[in-house]
């Protein structure tokens, strides 16, 4: 081998081992972590979906992510955006209790900077030890988000598709 290919290989070997050092991993303690995948997702106790409520402007927009109970034990969420490639994060909302069903709002500029979405569910023990035993992590805003005009055709969607989901799964809304 060549010293530039033996260089090139070490720069390359390098590079890769730094991105790994830097992926974001769950802090210690915390449950299982699932990848949500699709605009509705219902499973493992919880079920949630996304909108758009588009704006005048382009960053008048906000994304509402709906959350309910589906037969898990949480008593609290909490959601957070993150940078997957510095770590960074901020608390995009605070833990609430679990309510029937619960909304989150957040501009949809703020996934340009922080495109992980991690949604936290507590049980009554996580929630005092402040660790979740739940992540469901979206890397961006799911591609099959429908947009909306209206507040209320908005909610009117995150209330069918909650009761489809929760239907689905033997569960009121």
């Amino acid at each position: 081998m060549t010293c530039r290919r033996q260089i090139a290989l070490l720069t390359w070997t390098v590079a890769f081992a730094v991105t790994l050092v830097n992926l974001p991993t769950p802090g210690l303690g915390q449950g299982q972590e699932i990848h949500g995948e699709n605009s509705s997702f219902v499973g493992n106790g919880v079920a949630m979906a996304w909108g758009v409520l588009r704006g005048a402007r382009e960053d008048d927009a906000q994304v509402i992510l709906r959350i309910a109970p589906a037969g898990g034990n949480y008593v609290a969420v909490s959601l957070d955006g993150v940078d997957p490639f510095s770590g960074r994060r901020h608390e995009l909302f605070a833990m609430q209790p679990m309510a029937n069903p619960l909304d989150t709002r957040t501009p949809r500029a703020t996934f340009a900077d922080l495109p992980r979405r991690e949604i936290h569910f507590y049980t009554a023990a996580d929630r005092n030890a402040r660790r979740s035993s739940l992540t469901i992590y979206f890397m961006g805003l799911p591609d099959t988000t429908p947009e909306f005009a209206s507040d209320t055709a908005l909610r009117l969607y995150l209330d069918e598709t909650l009761a489809k989901l929760l239907a689905a799964k033997g569960r009121t809304p």
